[in-house]
């Protein structure tokens, strides 16, 4: 994967996340194909209107998988709860299997940032500045 910039008129940015989430008592809603199939759907429209790049998303029997690169404006608890908010609302009006469920989603979530350079690089680069001449 080629890593490209994300160009405002202010920022020039590059802030990928890796979110895993599961649905409340890991319930395994993505047995059922078409639920699954949906929810990448509706995640792919939430992401668009708030420029958010898909990078990969995968989803296992109890948990879903997405790496996005995102703007610096939105923070991660920003970005899982309009992720988590239109899928939960979307997919219980139309699987009324899911209508049983009191709360769709868990409320935590895993994030971890990726980029090109280690903290280690970093914290080295940083800690020459002063010694600069």
């Amino acid at each position: 994967m080629k890593d490209k910039y994300l160009r405002t008129k202010t920022t020039v940015s590059l802030i990928n996340y890796h979110f895993i989430f599961c649905p409340r008592y890991r319930r395994k809603i993505f047995l059922d194909g078409d639920i699954e199939k949906r929810f990448k759907f509706l995640v792919g429209e939430v992401c668009k209107r708030f420029s958010l790049e898909i990078i990969a998303m995968e989803c296992d029997k109890d948990h879903a998988h997405i790496f996005l690169m995102a703007p610096p404006k939105m923070s991660p608890s920003d970005i899982m709860a309009k992720i988590k908010g239109v899928t939960s609302r979307k997919l219980r009006e139309e699987f009324s299997s899911l209508n049983c469920m009191k709360s769709f989603w868990t409320r935590s979530f895993f994030v971890a940032t990726t980029g090109q350079v280690s903290s280690k690089t970093i914290k080295k680069y940083v800690e020459q500045q002063k010694k600069r001449g």
